[in-house]
């Protein structure tokens, strides 16, 4: 096993091919138009055939979208060995040359590496955007700058965090919260960003594992606008340290995406701010009873407008949940 285990890696050395990928430009097409892929909660056990299924659904959606960035909100992996684990579960993006962007769960480093082992392990893999920004708290706290079409400006930014994992304080249960030098750097950074594009904020989407309490308490509201699947209670921290008010704040923030939770993948507007969940892309290695089987959720900007274009893509090519933002909601 451990000799077959070395042939497989040698082999996937090849795909990944040593050199930065963070040269590449993010950039929108000459339609003015700028496509994201996010797969969550892939689960991925190695050896386990239940995991292919979770790659044969990331090809599918990879070769029907062709996506121009995918970002994998977090718990890629869940079981030892890891590094082979998440070979594989990046394998279907990096063998297509997709630029991709990671941020970690509460399971990644349950394994044998830590988040930051994890993070030097994917670096010079082709295609990898994923980034460290020193000081702060947590591993996968970055930006993405997405250029306009004609590559003079920053025409959209992502926030990507890390959401951590479990609560450190013993009286608080559950799972760890966005720290407030966290809450400070985003605020710090959609300044630069607005200040760049003459005061006005920059269209912007976020990324992250763990739900914010704000999509817990959005869901109790019976007039809300509300479009998807949710089939279990959101799993947020206890603790609230207000990046969802800072992002209503700053203006610039339209969408936050997140995983976690694998049955639901429902989207809320939260006071003009979509807030919602991709769909469990895993396979039959943890709890997956979403009507439909796995997938993931689409999304794309539009250049110089501040919409979303968001959907659900599963197995046979079957679209879900198609909504436009905010017009839908209007």
């Amino acid at each position: 096993m451990r000799l077959l285990q070395v042939i497989y890696t040698a082999a996937f050395a090849l795909l990944i091919v040593v050199g930065s990928a963070q040269a590449q430009e993010l950039r929108f097409n000459a339609n003015h138009k700028f496509k994201i892929v996010q797969f969550t909660d892939v689960h991925w056990i190695y050896n386990d055939p239940a995991s292919e299924e979770a790659a044969e659904r990331m090809r599918e959606v990879l070769d029907a979208e062709q996506p121009d960035l995918v970002i994998y909100t977090g718990d890629i992996i869940f079981a030892k060995p890891a590094a082979p684990a998440l070979q594989r579960a990046l394998e279907p993006v990096i063998e297509r040359g997709i630029p991709f962007a990671v941020t970690w769960g509460n399971h990644d480093d349950e394994q044998d590496m830590t988040r930051a082992e994890l993070s030097a392990y994917i670096k010079d893999m082709k295609g990898n955007l994923t980034s460290h920004t020193e000081g702060i708290s947590g591993q996968t706290n970055y930006t993405l700058s997405v250029r306009s079409s004609d590559g003079e400006r920053d025409a959209a930014v992502l926030y990507i965090f890390d959401s951590h994992s479990y609560s450190k304080i013993e009286k608080v249960k559950g799972y760890d919260w966005i720290k407030h030098d966290q809450v400070a750097w985003y605020l710090d950074r959609s300044k630069t960003f607005t200040a760049a594009n003459n005061g006005k904020p920059l269209p912007a989407l976020a990324f992250m594992h763990i739900p914010l309490p704000e999509m817990r308490d959005m869901t109790q509201n019976q007039n809300i606008y509300m479009v998807g699947t949710r089939k279990e209670m959101v799993c947020a921290p206890e603790i609230n340290t207000g990046l969802a008010t800072a992002m209503l704040s700053a203006g610039d923030v339209m969408g936050l995406f997140v995983g976690h939770d694998h049955v639901n993948d429902y989207v809320v507007d939260w006071y003009g701010i979509l807030m919602g969940y991709g769909r469990f892309t895993g396979g039959k290695t943890v709890y997956h009873d979403i009507p439909g089987g796995n997938g993931a959720r689409v999304i794309e900007l539009t250049e110089g407008k501040r919409d979303i274009h968001t959907w659900i893509r599963i197995k046979g090519g079957k679209v879900l949940n198609e909504v436009m933002f905010p017009a839908d909601a209007e």
